[in-house]
C-alpha cells in the first residue's frame, strides 16, 4: 500500500477524494515534524516509530580501500505491534 492506496481507503469512507488527500497529508506532516522533535509516535494496534541517533563511524571503499570518515545522523525505526502478525 502507499499514499495513494491509503488516500482511497480514506475516501470509502469520508466520500470525499479531496477531503481524504488534505486528512491523510495532514497526519504524514503532523508524524514528520513529531520525529524531527525527536519524538516518539505510538499507534496502537500497529505500531511504534522512533528516532534513534547512529554514532559516526569510519567506513571503506571496496573499490579503491580508502577509509572514510562517515557522520553520526538520525533514522527512524519502526517496531511493529504484536497484533498486526497475528
Amino acid at each position: 500500500m502507499n499514499k495513494t492506496d491509503l488516500i482511497q481507503e480514506v475516501s470509502r469512507v469520508t466520500c470525499a477524494y479531496i477531503e481524504a488527500r488534505d486528512a491523510v497529508a495532514q497526519i504524514i506532516s503532523s508524524m514528520r515534524e513529531s520525529l524531527k522533535r525527536g519524538e516518539k509516535i505510538s499507534l496502537q494496534g500497529f505500531g511504534t516509530f522512533s528516532v534513534k541517533h547512529k554514532k559516526p563511524y569510519i567506513a571503506r571503499n571496496p573499490k579503491t580501500g580508502e577509509k572514510l570518515n562517515k557522520a553520526g545522523r538520525k533514522v527512524v525505526k519502526f517496531k511493529p505491534s504484536p497484533d498486526i502478525l497475528s
